[in-house]
């Protein structure tokens, strides 16, 4: 199983080799189970991410919500265990069902509803990643029709596609199917007065927000955007006896005085668009390599990246609509104007408002809902970045990875605390919400 695993990231790293598959250059193994399909499509839709630029971490999270549903339901509908997300999720309806006494073959089935569903969700990522999605499709196709007969093949992949089809119809209408300009309007004013938001970048793009209406899209397990509020940040003032200014010279003075492990930790939880999987995909990796190490069956698989789909991309229509609804100005921003004009942070602070923090609305999300499925305390090592020369890091539970998340974006000189601390509060307040979902008679 391990082999056909690596397939995805090498595709989309080195096209060449993607290409060889289809030639049968790489060691198969003898059977390529749906499980084998699922997490051979996960791994390249995380390379994808990295390579497609419309893939900020909301596109992002949002797929990969989609991309659980789909392999959710397709295993769902052949599995007594798994109870269908329809009439769960906002406005989803359950896809049409097996043909009773049919035989269906799951590996077919979901390699069909995977194909289709990223094909269409990355149709935008460029030529490699055509090259690469077609080849490991082919390679896929080929593997599991093997000694089937063409009447089973023809049903399974028929019926993928089918479930693919409809969620992706039911997606369509969710305010984020389009992300024009790469998601930065070209149409946008600032809110006057030094508390809001003001570009931090020199980039002609970046002098607009990015996605400031995410957060009125349609969640797929939250009522809506606002569901999961917060209070005002602290009141903005340049009085160095005020809240405001002592939380902008925490930051300030942490960065100044950064520890070697506290410079990894921002690193390792920068996760930057174009250069990483993304904060959403990240949680994703911690899934799939606990899923690896438990050698976990399909119908597990799919439940628990399901849940952690719909709580990465909740938590951003969350966090957007209180980002956009507070739209207070960045800590890169007031130091220099306040404090040290020629301040430098140690990352480079995304282009958008500061109230609260992504990484932490995000992480306290997946945190709470992978509590959920493996149990807490949950040890863990996490090796998303070692191909990228970071080495893996080792949490005692998923609550303590979130932590580090949040605090790692005071170390990167980008978040001020009350937004970590309250933007960890967001995401256990969406986490509560796919909790409450039932995919199963018992989790685990």
């Amino acid at each position: 199983m391990g082999t056909i695993r690596k397939m995805a990231a090498t595709c989309v790293l080195a096209i060449a080799a993607c290409l060889s598959i289809s030639g049968g250059s790489f060691a198969q193994p003898a059977t390529t189970s749906a499980a084998d399909v699922l997490e051979t499509w996960y791994r390249l839709t995380l390379e994808l991410v990295r390579h497609t630029p419309t893939y900020s971490p909301p596109v992002a999270s949002r797929s990969l919500a989609y991309l659980g549903v789909t392999a959710f339901e397709v295993v769902a509908s052949g599995d007594g265990e798994l109870q269908s997300l329809g009439g769960q999720l906002n406005e989803f309806e359950q896809p049409v069902q097996r043909e009773p006494g049919a035989a269906y073959d799951e590996a077919v089935a979901l390699e069909s509803a995977m194909s289709h569903a990223i094909r269409t969700l990355f149709a935008n990522t460029g030529p490699t990643g055509q090259r690469a999605m077609a080849a490991v499709g082919k390679k896929l196709s080929s593997e599991v029709s093997r000694g089937l007969s063409q009447e089973v093949v023809a049903r399974s992949e028929a019926y993928g596609r089918t479930v693919a089809e409809h969620v992706l119809a039911w997606s369509a209408g969710d305010g984020g199917a389009v992300v024009e300009n790469m998601g930065f309007p070209l149409a946008y004013v600032l809110k006057e007065g030094p508390a809001h938001w003001v570009p931090t970048s020199l980039v002609s793009q970046q002098q607009t927000p990015l996605l400031p209406d995410w957060g009125r899209n349609r969640p797929l397990v939250m009522p809506d955007g606002a569901s999961c509020p917060l209070p005002p940040p602290p009141e903005y003032s340049e009085e160095k006896d005020s809240r405001f200014y002592e939380e902008a010279l925490e930051v300030y003075e942490t960065v100044n005085g950064l520890s070697e492990e506290q410079q990894a930790i921002a690193r390792f939880w920068s996760d930057d668009p174009m250069l990483s999987p993304t904060p959403p995909g990240h949680w994703m990796s911690i899934a799939t390599q606990i899923l690896d190490r438990e050698d976990a069956g399909l119908a597990r698989r799919v439940d628990v990246l399901a849940r952690l789909g719909l709580a990465l991309s909740d938590s951003f229509i969350a966090c957007w609509h209180a980002k956009y609804e507070f739209d207070l100005v960045r800590p890169v921003t007031y130091i220099r104007r306040v404090i040290d004009p020629r301040w430098v942070p140690i990352l480079n602070t995304p282009p958008f408002p500061e109230y609260p923090s992504g990484h932490s609305t995000q992480s306290a999300a997946a945190a709470e809902v992978l509590a959920d499925l493996f149990g807490d305390p949950f040890e863990f090592v996490d090796a998303t970045h070692e191909s990228d020369g970071l080495p893996a890091r080792r949490y005692r539970s998923f609550r303590h990875a979130a932590d580090e998340a949040g605090i790692s974006r005071l170390y990167g000189g980008i978040h001020f605390r009350a937004a970590i601390e309250r933007g960890l509060e967001q995401g256990r307040c969406v986490a509560a919400f796919v909790n409450g979902l039932r995919t199963r008679e018992t989790k685990g």
